[in-house]
């Protein structure tokens, strides 16, 4: 006999059905927006031009110290290089994300009709994470500036991420990797203070990952409605999880050595910085909200996402 509980969790189980958009239809649509709004980065950006004395590499406000004690110490000429390294950071955690991606979208596909639009948009969004990839890594070396890999640690948990994660786990993750970058790279393309080559980049970027971002969005909704309980459990853990870890790796500390500034009084000031902390959850907001709104902000995962610092 079906209890009221039951009849209720069933009831809120077809009415999350209804809302959900057909995904063929979302896949169609993303994959003309895809023939109308592509990008060559190789042939698109003109990267012989000379790098432009006075302009900023990343927009200062988004640099890590800015606003801090250790900020005010620095000159202009100081301040100007940590961006420059923090924007080689960045782009560096891009690639390691966009890497991660590539996988999981190839393993989602795996046991899909190759002749679907979604599958088909789905080769699509891999082509462009590999256009993006090697465009940052071109700015990298355009900026000069090392490149900044992750943690051994964080590098391997990837591993196991890639192995065992769940398909709402796996675009839990890439909504994290894609959603406050893109954030960020929407102020910074606009900004004539920066660089007219990484102004190029990130708009290329924030125009393509906008489709990424609806793909990502779309196919979550749909599994966290339609996934098993255990599965819809273990995407609040891990997504709280890789919140955290994605935090932390947010800018590498090497950058600060690199610039000649003392590491630990470094990290330190910014762990303390009300302006940082604001920067960060303004822009994880749009993506909290979301993942609030579709049951993923739950228990153990939400304390987790607390404690990242991403959640007011």
């Amino acid at each position: 006999m079906t209890t009221v509980t039951e009849d209720v969790s069933l009831q809120g189980l077809r009415d999350a059905l209804g809302l959900l958009k057909d995904r063929e239809q979302v896949a169609v649509r993303l994959l003309e927006s895809s023939a109308k709004h592509s990008f060559a980065p190789d042939r698109e950006l003109d990267w012989d031009a000379p790098v432009e004395e006075g302009k900023w590499f990343w927009p200062p406000e988004l640099v890590s110290l800015y606003d801090t004690p250790l900020w005010k110490r620095m000159s202009e000429e100081q301040r100007m290089d940590l961006a420059r390294h923090e924007a080689a950071s960045l782009a560096s955690l891009g690639i390691w994300f966009e890497i991660i991606l590539m996988q999981l979208l190839v393993r989602h596909i795996y046991d899909k009709s190759v002749t679907s639009a979604h599958v088909r948009y789905a080769l699509t969004e891999i082509a462009d994470e590999c256009r993006h990839s090697m465009m940052f890594a071109r700015m990298i070396e355009k900026g000069g500036a090392p490149t900044y890999p992750v943690t051994r640690l964080n590098h391997n948990l990837a591993r196991v991420l890639k192995t065992v994660s769940t398909t709402p786990g796996s675009f839990a993750c890439t909504l994290l990797g894609e959603e406050i970058l893109d954030w960020m790279q929407r102020l910074t393309f606009p900004d004539e203070r920066v660089q007219t080559i990484v102004r190029g980049v990130t708009r290329i970027h924030v125009v393509e990952e906008a489709r990424h971002v609806r793909y990502a969005r779309e196919e979550l909704r749909r599994q966290m409605v339609t996934a098993p309980r255990w599965e819809r459990e273990l995407t609040r853990l891990s997504c709280g999880e890789a919140a955290r870890v994605f935090s932390i790796a947010f800018v590498n500390p090497a950058v600060y050595t690199n610039v000649g500034l003392d590491r630990r009084e470094a990290v330190a000031q910014v762990r303390a910085s009300g302006h940082r902390r604001e920067v960060m959850q303004t822009g994880a907001k749009r993506l909290t909200d979301f993942l609030d709104d579709i049951g993923v902000m739950r228990g153990v995962g939400r304390r987790l996402w607390r404690s990242s610092g991403l959640l007011a």
